[in-house]
Parts: C-alpha cells; structure tokens; sequence
C-alpha cells in the first residue's frame, strides 16, 4: 500500500497511512483509530502547531484589510469590531481542522516523536 501524500490526506482529513478512513471522529477530536486500515491513532500530539500557523496565516490577510479599510473609510471602532471579529473566527475556524489534519499526516510520515534525552550522551 502506497503512503498518500501528507498534505492531499490532511486537507481531506483522512488517515496518513490509508488515505482512505477518516481521521476525526468529532470536529477537532481525532478519532482512535483508522476505520479502514486500523492505524492507531493514540499518539497524535498536534500541541499548538496548528494554531500558531493559522495565527501567522489570519493576521496576514486580516490586519492589511482592516488598515485599507481605516485609511480608506475612517469608520468608528464598533464598525471594525463587528466586521472583523466574525470574519477573524470565519477564518481560524475554517482552517483549524485541515491544518491539524495535515500536522498529524505530517508528524506521522516523518515518524515523529517526543523528544527524549540520550542515556549515553555525556556533557
């Protein structure tokens, strides 16, 4: 079986070894395993990786529209609450689940781990 490209699976938000079962079983809660190839998937530790690309990625489109917005129009501070805050949450929402999706296909591809200390390294 042929391991499917780490991002076309996490965009899909299917398993990173099958590419066939699906990876979440609520929102963002990953599911216990693969439905399909069985792959275990208790040791998925996206941590805050994830929400610090979002982070990056939402505050380069948001922040240069709401300057082109208060050059161009001047509007009152309510008028950017109620315009960019919906919008802010539209975007970290939408991009939440594909992003840990793809981190998760990504770690388990490289085969990545905790970080451990070596018991024979010698400082």
């Amino acid at each position: 079986m042929k391991t499917p490209n780490p991002f076309l699976a996490g965009l899909r938000a299917r398993c990173p070894k099958c590419g066939e079962g699906v990876l979440f079983s609520g929102y963002l809660k990953i599911a216990d395993q693969c439905p399909v190839c069985g792959l275990d998937f208790s040791g998925e530790d996206a941590g805050d990786g994830p929400a610090v690309f979002i982070i990056f990625i939402a505050g380069a489109i948001l922040v240069p529209l709401a300057l082109i917005v208060e050059l161009a129009f001047t509007p009152p501070l309510l008028v950017h609450a109620v315009l960019w805050t919906p919008l802010t949450m539209l975007i970290c929402l939408a991009l939440l689940r594909p992003f840990k999706a793809t981190l998760f296909a990504l770690q388990y591809q490289n085969a990545a781990r905790e970080a451990r200390l070596d018991d024979d390294l010698q400082f």
